[in-house]
């Protein structure tokens, strides 16, 4: 039976009057990579940001590895501990090297020794393309560099979940390719995650579930060929079509 690493249970999130989270449900199974898709606004971003402990729900429940985060009573440090993420905006620290900036955590936060750190950060740089990268500053580095090292220290803390949020779209369009070819390899490689992107092509092609997102409800769900293929729901054709026309999909 496949393990279900994180789980919502009629999630909502509200900003004053405006509901951005409407009773979601969602299930994210072990070795799989959910794909958020939606308009802007529709509640992809603060659906991870939840998932995170980012933002406190209002109701509902979320659990990682059946363990409910959403309890008062939970750790968040540990549990963010066991969730990386990587945000549209690199948010690397300008002043640190690459390989301070991916060995920082977990010196600091995982205690783990700094040659240890700096193994792992090197293999990872390795892995995605960056090895020579590791003395240089975030200015020195293309925006697809930088997003890479990003995925890096996301990576660097081992995480049970990656959640990825718009993570191309700052980047100019020659550069999404080398970021979205990582994503690939980290699928091959087993590693769960949730992503919400308006790249509608690689959320088809890379996405074992998708679910579309409106006005803070998943609308609709299942596999590529499904919702992409064949929609149930008009507003999800509606966007769907408006999509094809711009050419995206």
């Amino acid at each position: 039976m496949t393990r279900v690493v994180l789980r919502m249970e009629a999630v909502r999130k509200s900003y004053g009057h405006a509901v951005v989270l409407r009773d979601v449900d969602l299930e994210v199974p072990e070795h799989t990579v959910t794909a958020l898709i939606g308009a802007s606004g529709s509640g992809k971003s603060t659906l991870l940001r939840c998932a995170n402990l980012l933002e406190e729900v209002d109701d509902g429940a979320i659990f990682l590895d059946d363990e409910e985060i959403t309890d008062p009573r939970a750790d968040q440090d540990a549990v963010r501990r066991r969730i990386g993420v990587v945000f549209q905006a690199y948010n690397l620290f300008p002043h640190m090297t690459v390989l301070e900036n991916i060995t920082l955590a977990p010196r600091r936060v995982h205690r783990v020794p700094r040659a240890q750190a700096e193994e792992r950060a090197r293999e990872l740089l390795t892995r995605l393309g960056l090895a020579d990268k590791a003395a240089e500053y975030p200015d020195r580095l293309s925006g697809g560099q930088q997003q890479r090292v990003a995925i890096a220290r996301a990576l660097a803390g081992q995480p049970r979940l990656l959640l990825l949020d718009e993570i191309t779209a700052a980047l100019d369009p020659e550069l999404v390719g080398e970021v979205l070819s990582v994503v690939r390899d980290l699928k091959e490689q087993g590693m769960t995650m949730v992503i919400a992107t308006h790249e509608m092509g690689f959320a088809r092609e890379v996405a074992d579930q998708v679910c579309f997102l409106d006005g803070g409800v998943v609308l609709e769900r299942g596999a590529p060929q499904e919702v992409f293929g064949a929609p149930r729901q008009e507003r999800t054709q509606r966007f769907l079509r408006r999509i094809v026309e711009a050419g995206r999909l």
